[in-house]
């Protein structure tokens, strides 16, 4: 049995969800999102909370349950709370700066890195050494976090590069004479 799969999610107040057939739509504040749950799994309505099954005990059936719980819960933190990741630039003269809807990044190479910003992200850099994007999709964020840091992932010898916030960079000793 799916740990995840078997609790209802709860639906907030100012969040209004419905389920129908296998499209979940859910309305907040931050906007609107929809998810098309897998015909392995069945969803319901039931007392203000959205109810995750398997329509049988195959193993495809209870892998999709418990991933299918957890991807209405996830609808539902992002258009009441929305998601953000933060990035860091480590290195000298490595900066970052937003003209429109283009984040310029100066990362070392012979020329600048634009950056189209994708629909639905806000990307904003409080100093030129921090990047954050912002949306209500989970999956949308995560993807452009990891497209820009992929423009010059951190090196393990002085760190230098683009890293996630919280992210721990194992560092190595350099050559000894």
């Amino acid at each position: 049995m799916s740990r995840v799969g078997k609790k209802p999610v709860p639906v907030p107040s100012g969040v209004t969800a419905t389920v129908a057939g296998q499209l979940v739509k859910v309305k907040g504040e931050k906007g609107e999102l929809s998810f098309a749950v897998p015909d392995k799994v069945s969803v319901a309505m039931e007392d203000g909370a959205i109810k995750v099954d398997p329509r049988d005990q195959s193993k495809e059936a209870r892998s999709l349950w418990g991933t299918s719980r957890a991807q209405v819960a996830i609808l539902i933190e992002g258009v009441s709370k929305g998601f953000e990741k933060r990035l860091e630039i480590n290195g000298v003269g490595y900066r970052a700066a937003m003209a429109g809807k283009v984040l310029k990044l100066s990362l070392g190479y012979s020329h600048d890195i634009d950056y189209e910003v994708p629909a639905g992200l806000t990307v904003t850099t409080p100093r030129p050494t921090e990047i954050v994007i912002a949306g209500i999709d989970k999956q949308k964020v995560g993807q452009a976090a990891a497209e820009i840091r992929e423009f010059r992932g951190p090196e393990p010898y002085k760190g230098k590069g683009v890293k996630y916030a919280n992210e721990f960079i194992f560092r190595k000793e350099g050559k000894k004479k």
